[in-house]
């Protein structure tokens, strides 16, 4: 029974992609012709849609660039500063075990002090590994938040002057009109944006 439901889901899935793919592919009217350099607004029916590979943008915006290099430095570091720690945690670990095997510790409770501080050591590099992981995840979370932004905000300026009714991300799209793709605008626009905001 459940196959067959599946099958049925399917086979409603594929037919309305087919009719939204129909639908919004042909039949085509091209607006009026807007200033040379600018698309053209695609009208269907009365619905204006537009889309921008947002993948793109993050990879070709400027900001999103320098961001990006900021990041990398900034986990290369952390990384050489754990894995310095780290190996010298193992050092003396290594050691300890060592004396301990070869009987060099003069009494029990001077062994047991050593093997407590070296435990105390090593909560403080797990500590360590978890606050510097945290650190690069806060960072990644704003860096992508601050790009997002200047999407949205680019967005919303390009929109007051084209109206579209919906401005989609690309990778929702299976199939899509290359005359609705307003990615190069947009990455022009937020990087104009962007080098004009550094010269202030």
């Amino acid at each position: 029974m459940k196959g067959t439901s599946l099958v049925v889901s399917v086979v409603l899935f594929i037919s309305v992609v087919i009719l939204y793919v129909l639908h919004f592919t042909g039949g085509s009217q091209s607006a009026e012709n807007n200033t040379a350099g600018e698309k053209e607004v695609i009208n269907r029916d009365g619905l204006k849609i537009a889309y921008v590979k947002a993948d793109s943008v993050i990879l070709n915006y400027t900001l999103a660039e320098i961001l990006h290099d900021e990041f990398s430095k900034k986990q290369e570091a952390y990384t050489t500063e754990y894995a310095t720690k780290r190996q010298s945690f193992e050092k003396d670990a290594a050691a300890f075990q060592e004396k301990l095997q070869r009987g060099g510790f003069l009494s029990e409770q001077s062994a047991v002090r050593e093997r407590d501080r070296l435990v105390g050591i090593e909560q403080e590099v797990l500590k360590m590994d978890q606050e510097l992981s945290a650190k690069l995840s806060e960072m990644q979370n704003a860096n992508g938040q601050q790009v997002l932004d200047s999407l949205e905000s680019c967005l919303e300026a390009y929109n007051a002057k084209k109206n579209y009714d919906y401005i989609l991300n690309s990778t929702g799209i299976l199939i899509g009109n290359e005359g609705d793709n307003i990615t190069a605008e947009i990455l022009q626009m937020m990087n104009e944006k962007y080098e004009k905001s550094q010269k202030n």
